[in-house]
């Protein structure tokens, strides 16, 4: 019976001892999960889809990529990982554009809320299907302010940077488009292509493929700079319009994050991995090929620069006459 005892605690330890080594293994053991906000397709899903399957080779673990969309400003995906244990196996797949969530009332949290990564941009732009009879923004302008509210234009969801840069665009020309939201920037070009809107406003690196397949035509840059692509010369549309600086640009930050709550070690495995991806000659050669300028920010810096777009999208929003929810009432001061 002793005997038996002691061979029944020597099993007891032994599956305790076990349990204690799994629980103390190193992050990360098992797969993570990237949900994406935004549809398949966009620019925030092939950055993921592009860093992740890069920082894989620096890990011990695989990379799952799903996308979760819908709600304001992609708060579905936000609140769907927010709910999530902060463990660091499900990560959000996101944007700048996320920064208006709050505001625009989509969930309740300021974006303090994650330990953001940053991978890059890319600029927007103004493009209309080839055979639209618009052949300059002047054109488009023009036509907007002869009858306001009657030309529907695609710019992803409410409240992205794509919608961002329509209403300043609007506000800088005196230009009034019919706003149709769609659940990301892939959906809203597929739009234009169909005839069901008569203008796109995505970024470059997402419009690149159909501009240089002759399926659209780009009028102007909503950065200071003009842009060369398929042998065309995209104005800026600084140069046309005078004050559009005083709500121009809006940059893209596209990357992912992880819970702030998460674990040092949880935020330092991640970090390696990131930075080791980001420092490879694949991203390099990716952000080149398709129109992406490179960050590599991520904690407190990448932090810093959302903090600073969320005030200065809240602010817009709220100036444009855009906002749900007043700033103030989330801690952001537009003074």
């Amino acid at each position: 019976m002793t005997h038996m005892f002691g061979r029944m605690v020597a099993v007891a330890t032994m599956t305790a001892g076990l349990a204690t080594s799994a629980m103390a293994q190193d992050y990360p053991y098992r797969d993570i999960t990237t949900a994406v906000v935004w549809g398949a397709g966009g620019g925030t899903d092939s950055i993921n889809r592009m860093i992740m399957a890069e920082m894989e080779k620096h890990l011990p673990v695989s990379i799952n990529v799903i996308n979760q969309t819908g709600g304001v400003a992609g708060s579905n995906g936000m609140v769907y990982v927010m709910n999530q244990p902060d463990d660091g196996y499900t990560l959000v797949g996101l944007s700048e554009s996320n920064v208006t969530a709050a505001v625009q009332g989509g969930w309740d949290q300021r974006f303090e809320f994650w330990h953001p990564f940053i991978v890059g941009g890319s600029p927007d732009l103004i493009s209309v299907p080839a055979a639209s009879p618009y052949m300059s923004i002047q054109d488009l302008v023009d036509a907007a302010k002869a009858n306001p509210g009657s030309i529907p234009a695609a710019a992803s969801g409410a409240g992205s940077i794509h919608h961002l840069n329509l209403l300043a665009i609007q506000n800088g020309t005196g230009a009034e488009f019919n706003f149709i939201p769609y659940g990301g920037s892939a959906p809203g070009q597929e739009a234009a292509l169909a005839g069901e809107v008569a203008l796109v406003v995505t970024s470059l690196a997402e419009q690149a493929a159909l501009i240089e397949g002759g399926e659209l035509r780009p009028l102007a840059m909503l950065t200071p700079e003009s842009a060369e692509i398929a042998g065309i010369t995209v104005p800026s549309a600084f140069d046309i319009y005078d004050g559009l600086d005083a709500y121009l640009p809006l940059k893209q930050a596209i990357g992912f994050a992880v819970h702030n709550s998460a674990s040092d070690d949880v935020k330092a495995a991640l970090v390696d991995a990131f930075d080791l991806a980001m420092a490879s000659d694949t991203v390099a050669e990716w952000a080149e090929a398709n129109n992406y300028d490179i960050g590599g920010q991520s904690g407190a810096e990448a932090a810093a620069l959302f903090a600073n777009l969320e005030t200065t999208f809240a602010c817009t929003l709220a100036e444009l006459g855009a906002a749900e929810v007043d700033p103030s009432a989330l801690g952001i001061s537009c003074e």
